[in-house]
């Protein structure tokens, strides 16, 4: 079993600290050893993440008839933190160096956080001869058909020559690796491995609804949910799924909006009584639950990477509509869900919404196939299949 140190995000909420905490529980669970390391105000209070210098080598604890390993988390200081990108304080790098030195870890896996710290770490590992990798998130729109596109490519500019220099890199789909090959990271180290999610965990709703579907089903009793979840910034392109839920007004149906961010202020309007701004929840059983209670999702987004809420949703049973920016499109192809232009978003879901509320046989059946389709390609169980693998090229003998 390899010792893994894992560089990366526990928040604030965003995809990357999803990614972040469900791949390492499941390396924890197939018996890897794991530190994460994070940007956090250090702290030794009891129960809370602990600074890199009382950071310790893995202990045997006491739980139940039998031990467990207790696994320190490491913190790094910051100045900035933001679900887009990270500034650390200027001794972070110094504490990093010697968390690696005191933990001598088989690997170090960067989930990147978008810090100037990320580029120091190709230098950094190759002077402790440690193998590096990368998770590469940023969205991304190839076709560069609007401006949160030309700023993301921007972003992958910035970024290719530091990934060029990595052991590897993993992307999303094969399209954001042939972006990076040609932005100059040699192809040998670019690994296509997509998202997972646990398909026993995200499932449709059950025969016999728990507490907190059943709550949700008598607080939409007669209503039919339309679905958005994910942070509210200008690359999810809200407005223009508002504009055209307010063109159509479905009847009878409700569009609930999950999630926070800097425009959630700008957009929301009170007085609305088929939109509800529902906010960040933080509970997983709750947004669960929500996904099992929506009839459709919707992700308008300009850009993307390969959003893990989309295949939550679909691990859900939920029909989905999103636009082909980053991967998503590639994932609902052939039948999966429905795949709109990142182009006049207002427009085709002006045409689509009315479709989707009068034929429930049409939301079901597409449904059903997005189940398929995570169960067929985007498990987490195959994707950290992939990740062993991949680890053992570069650290043969842990």
């Amino acid at each position: 079993m390899a010792h893994i140190a894992w560089l990366g995000k526990k928040s604030p909420f965003c995809g990357n600290v999803t990614y972040g905490l469900s791949t390492t529980e499941s390396l924890r669970q197939r018996g890897h050893t794991v530190h994460f390391i994070h940007f956090d105000t250090p702290t030794a209070t009891l129960g809370s993440p602990i600074s890199r210098s009382e950071a310790q080598p893995p202990q045997a604890v006491a739980v139940g008839q039998g031990l467990e390993l207790l696994e320190p988390e490491v913190t790094l200081p910051y100045l900035v933190k933001s679900q887009v990108y990270t500034l650390p304080s200027p001794g972070a790098q110094r504490e990093l160096r010697e968390s690696l030195e005191r933990l001598r870890p088989d690997l170090v896996h960067a989930s990147l956080t978008l810090s100037p710290l990320d580029f120091r770490l190709p230098d950094l590992c190759q002077q402790m001869n440690l193998p590096l990798v990368a998770t590469f998130h940023p969205a991304f729109d190839a076709g560069l058909r609007n401006l949160s596109a030309g700023t993301m490519q921007l972003t992958y500019q910035l970024y290719a020559p530091s990934l060029a220099r990595f052991n590897r890199v993993i992307v999303f789909s094969q399209l954001q690796a042939e972006v990076l090959e040609r932005l100059g990271v040699p192809r040998q180290r670019l690994a296509v491995i997509p998202n997972g999610v646990d398909t026993d965990l995200w499932t449709p709703a059950p025969t016999v609804p728990g507490p907190v579907l059943a709550d949700l089903r008598r607080r939409y009793a007669g209503r039919r949910v339309f679905l958005y979840m994910g942070r509210i910034t200008t690359e999810k392109n809200l407005e223009a799924l508002l504009k055209a839920w307010r063109l159509v007004r479905p009847k009878g149906c409700v569009l609930v909006i999950v999630g926070d961010g800097p425009l959630r202020t700008s957009l929301q309007n009170s007085g609305e009584l088929d939109v509800e701004w529902w906010g960040y929840e933080a509970s997983l059983e709750r947004r669960i639950a929500l996904l099992q209670l929506a009839e459709v999702f919707l992700l308008p987004s300009l850009v993307e990477g390969l959003s893990l809420a989309l295949l939550e949703a679909m691990a859900c049973g939920v029909a989905c509509v999103a636009t082909d920016a980053g991967a998503d499109g590639e994932v609902l192809e052939g039948g999966a869900g429905i795949v709109i232009s990142t182009q006049g978003v207002t427009t085709q879901l002006r045409t689509l919404l009315p479709v989707l509320r009068d034929q429930p046989v049409l939301t079901q059946e597409l449904g059903r196939r997005a189940r398929s389709r995570v169960i067929e390609r985007y498990t987490l169980t195959r994707n950290i299949d992939s990740l062993e693998k991949l680890y053992a090229d570069l650290i043969p003998n842990p």
